[in-house]
Formats: structure tokens, C-alpha cells, sequence
């Protein structure tokens, strides 16, 4: 039987499609995302509000006495092309309604926000309702303000971390359940280490104890921006950061320093950048939902 020559051409050029797809796979380990646009379309950055405290050497042990600081706070929205991920929920937005702020017993920290996640959510065109994915970088007050409003979300925690924050003494790890004690009929996934959220390297779940026993951090891939990591409560400020000095408060000093190594090892390999959430000069430099970063 006679074979038409530019059909047998289509059929090679299909079968060196396919081959030369699985070859960009295994190299990237990153299964290719719809029709090969931007697996992560754009995040959002919303001003989750400040804290202050009137002693900076609880951060930094030794060093800045006495120095009064302001931490920023920030929440982030990731848009990726197979739902919404919400990481971290800031200070309560209750607080938004307190003259003064809230202060901690111990008179450490002063927390202030002034608008409430909900309403940014709304004016960038969101609603809990439509967050599928919610993580925090550990379940401290300041990071978990806002995690009842995320009942429907699949939640992703470490398991050590978990463990924590459900067991029987959360208060011995700085948690305060009433903030988050929602999630706990949450669709859950309990990581033992890094993970993959969506399957496509773009949104990396990065395991970094130590400042609690289930601290993680976020690596983002945006489309322009480029490779982020969300540090959560890895480290603070950038000269804590420069100087690898770990808080006196931290679960454990000698695993903080080893993420704090892991993490640099990471930004080199990626070529990444690193967002110090509580960082506020860096912060101030990017740009706040309803504006988003690429």
C-alpha cells in the first residue's frame, strides 16, 4: 500500500515531539503546565500588618539592646493556573479595631494593622471561599491571625508542626489555637520535608525548622520576577540574615542555622531572591495587592 511521504514527515515530527518532551522532563523534573504558558500567573503581597517592640536583642542576641524596631507583616496570594494558594494570614484582623494595637503580656511586641485581610482580598477580586490552597510558614499569632476564615482550603503542614499546634500542649510552642483551631476538619496533606505543591517546581513547599518544629519556608517561581523565597520566620531582617544570627526564642538554635545554610545553598542554585517577611524596608519596596508581582 502506498504511504503519502508528508504524512510519514508529520508522523517523525510527532514522535521527535513527544521524545524531545520527556528529555525537558526528566532534565527540569518539572512536568510541562497546560499550553506552556506560566504555570504561576502573578502574586499578590497584602500588608497583614506591623509589629513593634521596644528591645531588638530578643531577635538578635547580644547585639541592638534596647533599640526599638518595626517588623513588617505580610500575607501572599499565588495565583497558579490550577487554583489560588494562600500563604500565611497575618495579625488578626480584629486588631485593626483596637486603639493602640494589641500587646503581648510580656510587653515585647505591640501588634497594629491597619486593614483587614479580608477587605484586600476583596478589593484585588477574592474571597476565602476561593482559596484551594492555604500554608503558613509556622503557626504563630502573627502568621495564623486569619486562618479560620480558610475552612475550605487544603492545607499543608509539617507534620512535626501539626503535631504542635493539635496536640495537647499547644501554649508550650507559642500557639494560640483559638486562631486556627477552625482548620482542624481541613482536607490536610502533613509533609515530612519539601514538597511540591502543584507538581510543576513552581510553588516548592521548603522544610525549615527551628524558629518552631515545623517552620517552612516558599519558593515561588514567577513568570518575570523570577525565582522568591518566602521566608516566613527564618530569619527576620537582612542583618540577621547577613550575620546568620538566630532568635533567643527560636525551638531550636543548631537546626535554625541549618536551614538558615539550606536556604542559602537554595537561593545560589536558583539564582533566587529572598523576601524577609518581616523585613520592612525591604517590604516597603514591593508592591502591595491590589497591585501584584509577576
Amino acid at each position: 500500500m502506498a504511504t503519502d511521504s508528508g504524512s510519514v514527515e508529520r508522523r517523525i515530527a510527532a514522535v521527535l515531539g513527544v521524545v524531545l518532551l520527556a528529555v525537558s522532563t526528566l532534565l527540569t523534573g518539572c512536568a510541562p503546565v497546560g499550553d506552556g504558558k506560566p504555570s504561576v500567573e502573578r502574586m499578590y503581597v497584602f500588608d497583614c500588618g506591623v509589629n513593634r517592640t521596644p528591645d531588638l536583642s530578643r531577635w538578635s542576641p547580644g547585639v541592638n539592646v534596647g533599640r526599638a524596631w518595626e517588623f513588617s507583616d505580610n500575607c501572599y496570594l499565588i495565583r497558579h493556573a490550577r487554583g489560588l494558594m494562600l500563604w500565611d494570614s497575618g495579625i488578626a484582623d480584629a486588631v485593626v479595631a483596637m486603639p493602640g494595637g494589641q500587646t503581648t503580656p510580656n510587653g515585647l511586641i505591640n501588634a497594629q494593622r491597619s486593614r483587614t485581610l479580608l477587605s484586600q482580598l476583596a478589593e484585588a477580586g477574592f474571597t476565602p471561599g476561593d482559596v484551594t490552597h492555604l500554608a503558613f510558614s509556622h503557626t504563630h499569632g502573627d502568621h495564623v491571625g486569619n486562618a479560620n476564615y480558610f475552612t475550605g482550603s487544603m492545607l499543608y503542614m509539617q507534620q512535626a508542626e501539626y503535631d504542635a499546634a493539635f496536640g495537647a500542649e499547644p501554649a508550650k510552642f507559642g500557639f494560640n489555637p483559638a486562631l486556627y483551631g477552625k482548620l482542624r476538619d481541613n482536607p490536610v496533606r502533613k509533609l515530612t520535608g519539601d514538597f511540591d505543591v502543584f507538581g510543576d517546581g513552581s510553588v516548592v513547599i521548603i522544610s525549615t525548622p527551628g524558629h518552631t518544629p515545623g517552620h517552612q519556608s516558599l519558593l515561588v517561581r514567577l513568570p518575570r520576577t523570577g525565582a522568591v523565597v518566602l521566608s516566613g520566620d527564618l530569619v527576620h531582617y537582612e542583618d540577621n540574615w547577613n550575620e546568620k544570627r538566630v532568635p533567643s526564642m527560636n525551638f531550636n538554635r543548631d537546626v535554625s542555622s541549618q536551614s538558615m545554610d539550606k536556604v542559602a545553598a537554595l537561593l545560589k542554585r536558583e539564582n533566587a531572591q529572598l523576601w524577609i517577611n518581616h523585613d520592612k524596608a525591604q517590604s516597603d519596596k514591593v508592591a502591595k495587592a491590589p497591585r501584584f508581582v509577576e
